[in-house]
């Protein structure tokens, strides 16, 4: 069974995450999910709140939703899962991608990282894109999976 890990704030889980999830789920038989308690972000959503999002979110595919306060390379290891997906939307996340890439085989010669792109309609979804929609009340329905607007307008 090929697994890989996604990790992220995911603050909240988009449909952007969700377009490079399922991409994931084409190439792996299962994915964890792995939601960064990331104290140094300011994030918008506590953690419990966006575990229960990203659960919520994928309920309907192969994924685990699992929390972690350690480096991605410790998260890999402690999951015996030593693939990686991340998102690439624009040449600013090749940089930065590239370089945690680089920094995490640097840590573990068994890591590898496996870059997404997502389609053309999601390439601009962010989760800070949607904190900043919702702080000034507007719409994010278009961004988000509908069981995720649903639960974070209530």
């Amino acid at each position: 069974m090929k697994k890989a890990i996604y990790c992220g704030t995911f603050d909240p889980i988009t449909n952007g995450h969700m377009d490079i999830i399922k991409r994931g789920l084409s190439v792996f038989d299962e994915i964890i999910l792995g939601v960064a308690e990331s104290k140094s972000k300011n994030t918008m959503f506590n953690l419990e709140k966006r575990l229960e999002l990203a659960r919520i979110a994928t309920k309907e595919l192969n994924i685990t939703v699992k929390p972690f306060n350690t480096l991605l390379v410790e998260f890999a290891k402690s999951e015996g899962v030593y693939t990686i997906i991340r998102g690439l939307r624009a040449i600013s996340d090749f940089e930065y991608e590239l370089q945690m890439g680089y920094a995490n085989n640097s840590l573990d010669n068994k890591v590898d990282t496996i870059y997404f792109m997502p389609t053309l309609n999601n390439a601009f979804v962010s989760s800070t894109v949607v904190r900043e929609i919702l702080k000034f009340g507007g719409d994010v329905s278009h961004l988000v999976p509908k069981e995720v607007k649903e639960c974070i307008s209530q």
